[in-house]
């Protein structure tokens, strides 16, 4: 995008963390915005929040998990402003945990959360985009849309998955004059994993190192950028970078780390069925 200023855009997940830098920074671009939440009272104060920037701002609640809301919420920004610039596809969640621990009530939302909801509003509001002069759509993903780790295989599916959606979004409608980003950040100091549901295996939440995490307002600063120069993938912070170009160079390298610092306790013997030993022969005869 030349240009931002009179442009309008949807951000989902808008109600605290990197959703809600993005939109305050949008605002401070002179982008008018649709914001969705499913967190009521935090979407209340970013919308007092983005109009104090002289913008015009929408809040609605939705639970974007949901196919029929996210249907809804696309009915009405259509209806109010005919359609969006901006798609910010943001809205996440996370499990930490051993896959098997994971229960499939979660392991489903968190899929439609992260992968589904922006497969579907992108598909809904394709047409319109497609009609603007400049239009974008910004994915937010992870460096672990790039790598595979342990204790995270749900969300790193995800992610892999997003990153997939982007990049062939881009490909097929590139020449259409759609922009399409997949952002991959590190660690960001979000509440992302300390409101995640744990596995049984895990008694406290998993918080990465200070040193690792940067801001919301970094992250924002860092997609505005993106924007306007159509990049197609953006990974922040030296250590995914790093992580990134070892994993693409020294393929093996991550895989020989993994097992080599895997957990060599001892699995619990898995229980046996009791053994039924068969009668002699005599016995069996005199039985019958």
């Amino acid at each position: 995008m030349r240009t931002l200023r009179n442009k309008s855009a949807l951000v989902t997940g808008a109600a605290a963390g990197i959703g809600r830098a993005i939109a305050l920074q949008l605002a401070h671009e002179g982008v008018d915005l649709f914001l969705l939440d499913i967190d009521q009272a935090g979407l209340v104060d970013v919308v007092s929040a983005v109009r104090r920037k002289g913008v015009d701002a929408i809040g609605r609640r939705c639970d974007v998990s949901e196919p029929s809301q996210i249907t809804t919420s696309v009915a009405h920004i259509l209806d109010r402003w005919g359609g969006v610039d901006l798609l910010v596809n943001n809205a996440g969640i996370t499990y930490y945990g051993q896959t098997a621990e994971m229960t499939a009530e979660h392991c489903e939302r968190l899929l439609a959360i992260n992968l589904h909801a922006p497969i579907h509003f992108t598909r809904e509001l394709l047409p319109t985009l497609l009609q603007r002069p400049e239009a974008h759509v910004l994915n937010i993903a992870s460096f672990y849309g790039l790598i595979g780790t342990r204790r995270l295989a749900a969300y790193t599916a995800s992610k892999f998955g997003l990153v997939g959606f982007s990049e062939s979004l881009r490909a097929e409608y590139g020449r259409a004059g759609l922009g399409v980003t997949a952002l991959c950040p590190g660690f960001v100091d979000t509440h992302l994993f300390a409101t995640a549901p744990l596995g049984t295996d895990r008694q406290q939440q998993k918080q990465p190192p200070r040193w690792m995490l940067t801001t919301p307002e970094k992250i924002a600063k860092r997609a505005i950028k993106a924007i306007y120069r159509n990049q197609a993938q953006v990974v922040m912070q030296s250590y995914a970078k790093l992580a990134c170009l070892g994993k693409r160079f020294f393929p093996g390298l991550l895989d020989w780390a993994n097992h080599l610092s895997r957990n060599r306790a001892k699995h619990q013997p898995v229980a046996q069925q009791p053994v039924v030993r068969a009668k002699p022969m005599d016995e069996r005869r005199r039985a019958a």
